[in-house]
């Protein structure tokens, strides 16, 4: 073989490498609009699922999903609101892996005959691996007994 061919091999060999390494970099960080759509994309979609009472849709939304100790079970017999409308208004903040959805909603609560509530929240998300997931609130008030 000439050398030039050997310089040519040693030269993919040195170089296919770090651009790889240059490309899944780029994969791994999207930008700050595609992760901001991206949050907002799945908030939507989850209160989309809350919305239409679909509590097992919203359970795979949720991080505690992710928790090998939390149980559908357990997050099913959660509840006692009705949502009659929810507005996904923005993201409030974004910092690394964790961020803050604002959503504007209109809910009851049938239990206490209270009916036409009107609340805009800061909704927690966190993202776990390359997805965002909705962070439960815990609550003195309805902890498990």
């Amino acid at each position: 073989m000439t050398p030039f061919v050997n310089r040519r091999r040693l030269l993919a060999l040195l170089v296919a490498p770090a651009m790889l390494a240059a490309l899944g970099g780029c994969a791994t960080m999207p930008s700050p609009e595609a992760d901001r759509a991206a949050l907002l994309k799945r908030a939507g979609a989850y209160w989309a699922a809350v919305q239409a009472n679909d509590r097992v849709a919203a359970w795979a939304f949720e991080e505690s999903s992710k928790d090998p100790k939390a149980t559908l079970d357990a997050y099913l017999k959660r509840g006692g609101i009705t949502y009659d409308a929810v507005e996904v208004r923005g993201v409030r903040s974004l910092e690394g892996d964790r961020a803050v959805v604002d959503v504007y909603t209109k809910y009851s609560l049938p239990l206490l005959r209270v009916k036409g509530q009107e609340a805009v929240a800061e909704d927690e998300w966190r993202r776990i691996g390359d997805n965002w997931y909705h962070v439960l609130r815990r609550s003195i008030m309805f902890a498990p007994g």
